[in-house]
């Protein structure tokens, strides 16, 4: 009975989530998080649009808030908006806004938009990118396309810090799949090593000791 508890609630999260996400539009939002609180349920909007999800004097998050209780039996629910400070490290966004950038523009722009997002992000002080497009570009079979510069762990404990998402962008020739993938440059790297005048002092000393125990024996 549990296990079936948890998956309906699962059900209701993801379902709750996609209607937010229509709701208010693609490109708008990048993540809903719900947490469970005594008070009631709370609904928190990450999005680095914070006065297009808002609306005029809040009237977005009334609408938004009657229609979950409409469709789903949340007790209390109360949405929050948590602004994204830096939104070219955010994947989700910048994912939604290369989608966007094909439905506008065209397949044909594929190149030209990725490799605009990519200099975006990397000028922003990213340590690495790497966007991946997969469809109708720009011919009749479908074909995978990628843009990467800079450092980017795909295994190990460094991994873990790197930020991914992806979007559906619906053309004229089809659908194509956007992945992005973006390490931040406040992201903590374990294997990550810097250069400076203590570590290069430490170097010189272990150099230095080996020579002083030779002289000794002779």
């Amino acid at each position: 009975m549990e296990e079936r508890k948890t998956v309906a609630l699962k059900k209701e999260e993801f379902a709750l989530k996609e209607m937010i996400k229509k709701g208010i539009g693609k490109g708008k939002i990048s993540n809903v998080r719900i947490d469970y609180t005594p008070v009631g349920e709370k609904i928190i909007i990450s999005t680095a649009k914070p006065g297009l999800v808002i609306g005029r004097r809040g009237e977005s998050i009334e609408l938004l808030t009657k229609m979950i209780k409409e469709n789903f039996t949340l007790e209390n629910p109360h949405i929050e908006i948590e602004e994204i400070l830096e939104p070219n490290f955010d994947s989700q966004t910048i994912a939604d806004e290369i989608a966007l950038g094909l439905e506008r523009f065209g397949p044909l722009k594929f190149k030209v938009i990725a490799y605009r997002a990519l200099q975006k992000i990397i000028a922003s002080g990213a340590l690495g990118v790497e966007l991946r497009l997969g469809g109708k570009l720009p011919g009749s079979r479908a074909k995978s396309w990628r843009f990467a510069q800079g450092y980017l762990k795909k295994a190990g404990d460094s991994a873990s810090v790197v930020d991914k998402a992806q979007a559906r962008a619906e053309t004229k020739p089809g659908t194509v799949g956007v992945k992005v993938s973006i390490l931040p440059p406040h992201a903590i790297l374990k294997d990550r090593i810097t250069i400076d005048d203590a570590l290069i002092a430490k170097l010189k000393e272990k150099v230095e000791e080996p020579k002083k125990t030779t002289k000794k024996k002779k």
